[in-house]
């Protein structure tokens, strides 16, 4: 099978893309109930701390497989058959079976772009162990994307495994040479760091969070040094123009925080894809203006 696999692109992409569409069902069970878990902990350390008795008993039973998906609105189980990635949100018309209550559009587009990047990462590096490590983190970017967008957080059960995962695939210089790769890892938590305390130095206010940092030194580790430049700019041009516009054109309040790391996993997935194109072009435009 593993060779008819190999032997067929086409065969691979498109279990790639139906892995990708499973994942990202997946996934949307992380970014809602991994913040929440984290809430949770916590809570307990806090009342742990302060001697109180927990305010709930059920904590420990709150995880990513327990208990079983419900439907919000009348806690309706949810079937394996209503659960099929895209497929089941058109058949029920994006309502629940039982109550016939919306389902948020959210769901299946997560799943449908989970398994669109992962046809693209399986296109671009083929059957290989490069592709195996590019699927974990474009997941993991997907995860860590919408949980910053709901609640400015970049979870450290995510951020700081990617880093010794990247620099663990890099023993084999998969994406980098291990030097690079370390150097990278140190550069992008440095880099970060160092704006972050500048300018708070100047305006006493904070710019950006600690999981900006950690996520960057995950992208680092992963793609090396070289790429930091062009992953800092892309993710600084990108989230500059969306600020602006939202400010326009949405009445976003100018103190009002935005999420850096969507940008940053935006320009981190670009990287790892077409790292080395975005390099010359940046490279070439430098040299020619």
């Amino acid at each position: 099978m593993l060779q008819v696999i190999q032997s067929s692109p086409e065969l691979f992409i498109t279990l790639t893309v139906v892995l990708g569409l499973l994942v990202g069902s997946f996934l949307n069970v992380v970014i809602y109930r991994l913040p929440v878990m984290m809430e949770r902990e916590w809570k307990a350390q806090c009342d742990e701390l302060t001697g109180n008795e927990p305010a709930d008993s059920s904590l420990s039973t709150f995880t990513l497989s327990k208990p079983r998906s419900r439907c919000p609105h009348c806690d309706h189980p949810i079937g394996a058959l209503e659960n099929i990635p895209v497929i089941s949100y058109l058949v029920l018309g994006g309502k629940c079976k039982q109550c016939k209550a919306s389902i948020s559009m959210r769901y299946p587009i997560i799943e449908a772009f989970t398994g669109l990047l992962s046809g693209i990462v399986a296109w671009q590096f083929g059957f290989d162990w490069a592709c195996l490590g590019a699927l974990l983190l474009t997941w993991s970017l997907i995860a860590l994307t919408f949980i910053d967008v709901d609640h400015q957080l970049l979870p450290d059960s995510i951020t700081l495994p990617l880093v010794w995962f990247g620099i663990s695939f890099n023993l084999f210089a998969t994406y980098t040479d291990l030097q690079s790769s370390v150097i990278g890892a140190m550069a992008g938590y440095l880099s970060l760091w160092l704006v972050f305390h500048g300018f708070k130095l100047v305006t006493g206010k904070e710019g950006m969070g600690y999981g900006d940092f950690k996520l960057l030194a995950a992208l680092g580790a992963w793609l090396g040094w070289s790429l930091l430049p062009s992953i800092i700019l892309l993710s600084s041009l990108v989230g500059a123009i969306v600020g602006i516009s939202l400010i326009l054109f949405s009445r976003h309040q100018r103190n009002t925080p935005i999420p850096f790391g969507p940008y940053l996993a935006a320009a981190g997935w670009l990287a790892l894809v077409w790292g080395n194109d975005i390099n010359n072009a940046y490279l070439t435009w430098v040299l020619n203006s």
